[in-house]
């Protein structure tokens, strides 16, 4: 296991994450994070064919197998209506299109603009309406609302739809670009039209944005001399300030502790593995497996806080990725128990590539990741030892069942030992 194999990102989601001045306003609406990994060549498919065989051993004339492409490149320059064209937009679109073709949601193509955008850190200060979304489906759709954020304040909720914006339908409309829709300055006003599950007619959502500052984790204990935290994401920071934040708990001796990841997108890979250990004393985090079904595996670092406390770990629809790593890792290792209801299921690791002459990147898929039991995830999530599941009533009446479950386990030793030996 070397440290470049470390430097990738697992995010649920191949959208922007928007930074605050960017488009004329910004909006904290994506989370699309990137780090690069590996050194791997770039070979551009644009100004003369590729010369390489694009499966090893196999046999292709590439001259013959890109001759269509470049009698399309030749007509649309000669034939099309409105010249001259963009050749630029053109290559970009052509990349953009070939990525597509592989029917993977989390392999893209990000043009220079958005592949900037995309290599924003995982933390700080944005302006927007503070939701983390998923743009890989037919419409733009909320994962979950930050804590404390406009889109919290409005309701909105994990696997809303957006399908219109400020009056205007967005249906049909690349969810990227309804992202970008989504943007403006501080103070401004975005009214959006919401499809939700379970309810018969779409409603309009007035969200006033605001500059959001994004923690890393929040602590604090709770009643009963219980510890909890939540971690929001998986960043750069996040591994020390949850380290730090273990510290000043543990040193009240809590009876149990309380790990929400409900909500959390994902993140890097070295953060999830380095968060895992502190509740896992030694053992498998995740095994990566690659397209030719060879295993690697990543296992937890000594120095953990928190590796003997009862555990309970909150998860829910928006628990994805690296949120899913640290808590498919826990329950394999029957280290504590999941509370909540089934995760989001990502279970596949990207990386990013730089392109030539600086004409953005592409991600692709690289391998999934597998529990240390050998679980897959993806399409799939995992399933809570303990289901709980919110009532309309709950949301309402602003109640926690789940935290309630958790606390309740953390009480009752018996109770807790019993669901863990199951």
């Amino acid at each position: 296991m070397t440290s470049k194999s470390l430097r990738v990102l697992l995010v649920v989601l191949f959208s922007l994450f928007l930074i605050a001045g960017s488009f004329t306003g910004g909006v904290l609406a994506g989370w699309s994070i990137v780090r690069k990994v590996g050194a791997a060549p770039v070979v551009s498919l644009f100004g003369s064919p590729p010369t390489s065989t694009p499966v090893p051993g196999e046999a292709v004339d590439l001259q013959t197998l890109f001759k269509p492409f470049w009698q399309a490149w030749d007509l649309v320059n000669q034939q099309y209506v409105d010249q001259p064209v963009d050749n630029v937009k053109l290559m970009q679109g052509a990349i953009r299109g070939l990525l597509d073709s592989l029917g993977d949601p989390y392999t893209g193509y990000m043009d220079p603009n958005e592949f900037q955008l995309a290599n924003a850190p995982l933390q700080g200060e944005y302006e927007g309406i503070g939701a983390w979304v998923d743009t890989t489906g037919e419409f733009l759709t909320i994962i979950s609302p930050m804590p404390g954020s406009p889109a919290e304040a409005a309701e909105l909720k994990s696997g809303d739809k957006v399908i219109a914006i400020d009056g205007e339908s967005v249906v049909g409309l690349d969810p990227s670009l309804v992202l970008r829709k989504v943007l403006g300055p501080e103070g401004s006003t975005v009214v959006l039209t919401i499809q939700r599950d379970g309810v018969e007619q779409p409603f309009d959502v007035s969200i006033v944005r605001k500059k959001i500052t994004v923690p890393t984790l929040e602590s604090k204990m709770l009643d009963n001399n219980i510890a909890y935290i939540q971690i929001l994401d998986f960043g750069d920071k996040t591994d020390t300030d949850l380290h730090t934040a273990l510290r000043e708990l543990m040193k009240n001796k809590p009876v149990g502790l309380i790990l929400d990841l409900r909500g959390n997108p994902g993140g890097y890979l070295d953060t999830a593995i380095k968060v895992t250990s502190e509740f896992i004393h030694s053992g498998v985090v995740l095994y990566e497996q690659n397209s030719s079904g060879e295993k690697t595996s990543f296992d937890a670092q000594s120095g953990g806080l928190a590796t003997s406390i009862p555990l309970v770990v909150l998860i829910n629809g928006g628990s994805a990725s690296a949120s899913e790593i640290t808590a498919g890792a826990i329950q394999d290792h029957n280290r504590g128990l999941l509370v909540g209801t089934t995760s989001y299921g990502k279970g596949t690791v990207q990386s990013w590539t730089p392109l030539a002459d600086d004409q953005g990147a592409v991600k692709i898929t690289i391998a999934e990741w597998l529990t240390p039991d050998g679980r897959q995830i993806t399409g799939i999530g995992l399933t809570p030892d303990v289901q709980v599941e919110p009532t309309e009533a709950d949301v309402t009446a602003k109640l926690d069942p789940q935290l309630d479950k958790a606390v309740e386990l953390l009480l009752n030793p018996q109770e807790y030992e019993s669901v863990l030996a199951k």
